[in-house]
């Protein structure tokens, strides 16, 4: 499905955060959400490890690989690679802010360069036929006023995308972190509703500092679509009614008990050692936030001496700790290593 429905609900693409343990997590919670990579250099794509950087298991669709690059040739052959492991869309990153990205002539700077970005949107629609869409800021350092993010859709989009995710901030190239330029810029969202209606035949997602289903739901009366990064992280659980609330789509309900049966039987595919098993756990530390017991389920999850004891049952182990089942049934009372 590529009608505008697809990208009602998106799930940000962040580095570090969403990896392939976090996106096949992510999908335990909902069924619909769209995903989306951390960010993927094309020469990471060209020169490096490709299976580590692409591969996905297949309960993650519909997910996307976001780009970052400049080089239309270099886009194309990384779009087409994209679609040949069998992601749902290529995303370009053009709203990255930091040093490192602006090293190699991608991410927000692009912004200030749309002939350029439509040129490898052309190379990459020559290529492939999957959706390819552009993650933008709504400007560059001091350039605040609306025109110049309206003239960057209008020339992008002319090139053959109609999908435009928006992160209702300027991107401040110097002087801020990647933490900062999240926080200090101000929000415009109102950018957002007016690409919408300047540009009606294009797909807007509006992004930034949506915290909950009910700013979502909110948002959807102005634009197509809402992505949601670090709330989605630290509290998953909001991932659990986006069918449902989002997408009107009744299906059985989602239980944490459940979510922590398909993740325990998930581990033991991907190795019960530490450094597996915390590769799984770390993004799963906020299921409990909001619940008595949180506190006691991440301190677990982040307990060295537990993930050896426990290996791929931590997560049965954690719930228990933190007060949700018997912990008679996970351990072994008289171990004098827990208590």
């Amino acid at each position: 499905m590529n009608s505008k429905d697809s990208w009602k609900f998106c799930v940000a693409p962040m580095l570090d955060w969403t990896d392939r343990h976090c996106r096949y997590f992510h999908r335990q919670l909902s069924k619909d959400a769209r995903l989306y990579t951390e960010m993927v250099t094309t020469g990471a794509l060209i020169y490096g490890d490709r299976p580590r950087h692409l591969d996905f298991n297949k309960e993650e669709h519909p997910v996307a690989l976001q780009l970052g690059g400049s080089d239309p040739k270099d886009m194309a052959a990384c779009a087409k690679l994209a679609q040949d492991w069998g992601y749902d869309e290529v995303n370009i990153n053009c709203g990255c802010p930091s040093e490192r990205v602006q090293k190699g002539s991608f991410g927000a700077c692009l912004m200030s360069e749309p002939a350029l970005v439509a040129d490898c949107i052309k190379a990459m629609r020559d290529a492939v036929d999957i959706p390819v869409t552009v993650k933008h800021r709504i400007g560059i350092d001091k350039i605040e006023n609306y025109d110049f993010v309206r003239d960057f859709v209008g020339t992008v989009s002319e090139a053959g995308t109609n999908v435009f995710i928006v992160h209702t901030r300027n991107a401040w190239l110097k002087g801020l972190s990647p933490k900062e330029n999240r926080e200090i810029p101000p929000l415009k969202r109102e950018f957002a509703y007016q690409l919408k209606k300047d540009f009606p035949e294009l797909i807007f997602v509006i992004n930034g500092a949506i915290q909950d289903l009910g700013q979502v739901e909110e948002q959807l009366k102005f634009v197509d679509g809402v992505m949601v990064g670090r709330a989605a992280y630290n509290t998953p659980w909001l991932l659990s009614d986006v069918d449902d609330r989002i997408y009107g789509d009744s299906h059985e309900p989602i239980t944490r008990e459940k979510v922590i049966e398909v993740m325990t039987e998930y581990l033991k595919t991907v190795g019960s050692d530490q450094r597996a098993v915390r590769a799984v756990c770390r993004h799963m530390h906020g299921l409990l936030t909001g619940l008595a017991g949180a506190k006691a389920w991440r301190r677990t999850l982040s307990d060295s001496a537990a993930i050896e004891h426990e290996g791929s049952n931590i997560l049965n182990y954690a719930y228990a700790k933190a007060g949700w089942s018997d912990i008679e049934r996970y351990w072994d009372a008289d171990d004098d290593n827990f208590g």
